[in-house]
């Protein structure tokens, strides 16, 4: 983990400092406990040159917050820094904590779900630690806290904005919107979620790992709003990448025939449209 770490402090700072940026642009490695107690490490990116005028926690999926092969190896993946890279440029400060590393692991989507050490529980402390730590920062607003987050990271939003749970009611604080791409809905649609936070989805009309149907009946139970893009895969927002199958995903819609991945940028284009009014809104 220390290599991981200090890995990707030099290649930030490298990466700002050959673009003319001053180094205190790269983002800042922060630590704090998760509620269930396990120490976590984060990263979080400020934009240069101002106070950031809202704060988005954005949460990893089950392929955890690095990539792991390919030029990025290491280094956080193409999605997770284009969306820190957007958020920067709308003036906003992004935390990714990351839940996986600190308990021994790497990534989750090969393992099937029901044996997986990490779930939506310790997803749920991380996020609302998460939460609790960047709303008492000096530069942030604790009125102006979102949740983003991908695939597992999506149902840890939803896992977080669960009014129906004891430990969400307890949290003093909560985020002024909720943004779930493609998560898992079938659990929550079972356990009578309940928003505590104007809750949205991003969902892909084909994806065959965390198909859309029982998060477009989640929506119609909970009343939140629900974007279904068409001809769209898990994964459709990458900014890198091609659609493919992941024979190694045991999961989805078709246990064992692996599921589609990769991005339709059209859908891409459109999803984060949305998402900057969503959060312009949010934060005005």
């Amino acid at each position: 983990m220390a290599q991981v770490q200090q890995g990707l402090k030099a290649f930030f700072v490298a990466v700002f400092l050959l673009a003319g940026l001053p180094a205190g642009a790269a983002p800042q490695e922060v630590r704090f406990a998760s509620l269930d107690g396990t120490p976590l490490t984060a990263w979080v990116f400020q934009p240069v040159g101002r106070a950031p005028t809202g704060t988005v926690i954005a949460l990893h999926g089950c392929g955890g917050l690095y990539a792991a092969s390919g030029a990025r190896k290491g280094q956080l993946n193409a999605r997770h820094q284009a969306m820190a890279d957007l958020l920067m440029a709308e003036g906003y400060a992004a935390v990714f904590p990351d839940s996986l590393t600190p308990r021994g692991e790497s990534s989750l989507c090969t393992q099937k779900i029901g044996t997986r050490r990490i779930d939506q529980g310790e997803r749920r402390a991380d996020t609302l630690a998460a939460l609790t730590w960047a709303a008492a920062q000096p530069w942030a607003q604790a009125q102006r806290m979102a949740l983003l987050g991908w695939s597992h990271g999506g149902s840890a939003v939803l896992a977080a904005t669960d009014a129906a749970r004891a430990d969400v009611r307890a949290q003093p604080l909560q985020p002024v919107v909720a943004i779930a791409f493609y998560p898992g809905c079938s659990a929550a649609l079972k356990s009578g979620y309940r928003m505590s936070a104007p809750l949205v989805l991003m969902l892909g009309e084909k994806d065959d790992w965390t198909p859309p149907a029982p998060c477009v009946a989640l929506g119609n139970a909970s009343g939140a709003e629900v974007n279904v893009y068409p001809d769209s895969y898990h994964d459709f927002d990458n900014p890198t990448g091609q659609v493919r199958v992941r024979t190694d995903v045991p999961n989805g819609t078709h246990p064992g025939q692996g599921v589609h991945v990769g991005p339709n940028p059209v859908a891409r284009e459109q999803a984060y449209a949305r998402l900057r009014e969503l959060l312009r809104k949010a934060f005005q």
